[in-house]
């Protein structure tokens, strides 16, 4: 399994350990994430969650032949599909939740940061999220919470234009905490995390519902627009030149559209 997980200490450890080919998610992994979520907000010893991939590497977003062969559907059936049920156990999930980035976070290696509530990264960390040059749209709320913690300009660069972003980055527009070196990113991601050992589990849970709920009903009316351009966007002419250019290794060419 390239998802590996563990309780300890009532930390609730989701792993992404596929490191041959970049940590890349596939629908199977996204399954196995959503279930260890939904796990570790019934278990009552878990007072958070921890998720982490690789040393060098958090992941690479998803597996795009595995993608292309298990596309999510369109309409209301997208919502049924493992990356979205990943979403939605992200977003359920009550307890607080920390994210190690241990390196490189591409697409929604990066757009799952925004729904943690704590994110420590690496020096060496770069993060991306290059949906568009995909012939893809911003997913996971994106096109809606990095405007909000960038501004529209700056965000136009990370979506519009897929610019990758530092560590530095990343700490200055909101999306992580601090950056730490590469070796201290995981032992410091899971102090904090083992912190909440110490404090009311109740009073967690519903102070974290509290500063979500402003916004929860926003995102997922969001989630499910981008879902559905995404649906669309991953059979249109533009998507195939992409990912055939990504397979081919060669530069795409979209003088054609």
């Amino acid at each position: 399994m390239s998802i590996k997980t563990a309780v300890v200490d009532g930390v609730a450890t989701i792993e992404i350990a596929r490191p041959e080919k970049k940590n890349a998610l596939t629908m199977a992994m996204y399954t196995a994430m959503s279930e260890a979520l939904d796990a570790a907000r019934e278990d009552k010893a878990v007072r958070a969650v921890l998720i982490t991939g690789q040393p060098g590497i958090f992941t690479s977003g998803n597996d795009i032949e595995d993608f292309m062969q298990r596309p999510p559907g369109q309409g209301s059936e997208s919502m049924d599909s493992p990356v979205f049920r990943f979403m939605q156990s992200l977003l359920a999930c009550d307890k607080p939740v920390v994210a190690a980035v241990t390196g490189a976070a591409i697409g929604i290696g990066t757009t799952m940061l925004l729904h943690c509530d704590f994110v420590y990264v690496s020096d060496e960390a770069r993060l991306a999220m290059p949906f568009v040059s995909l012939g893809l749209v911003p997913e996971f709320a994106s096109s809606l919470l990095v405007p909000q913690l960038m501004g529209h300009r700056r965000a136009a660069e990370k979506l519009l234009l897929g610019d990758p972003f530092s560590a530095e980055q990343a700490v200055e527009c909101g999306i992580a905490n601090a950056v730490l070196p590469a070796s201290e990113v995981l032992p410091y991601a899971r102090r904090m995390a083992e912190r909440f050992n110490a404090l009311p589990p109740g009073a967690v849970r519903e102070a974290k519902q509290l500063m979500r709920a402003p916004q929860r009903e926003q995102m997922l009316q969001v989630i499910r627009a981008e879902g559905e351009k995404f649906g669309k966007r991953l059979r249109s002419p533009e998507a195939m030149e992409a990912f055939q250019a990504f397979f081919q290794k060669r530069k795409p060419d979209f003088s054609a559209f």
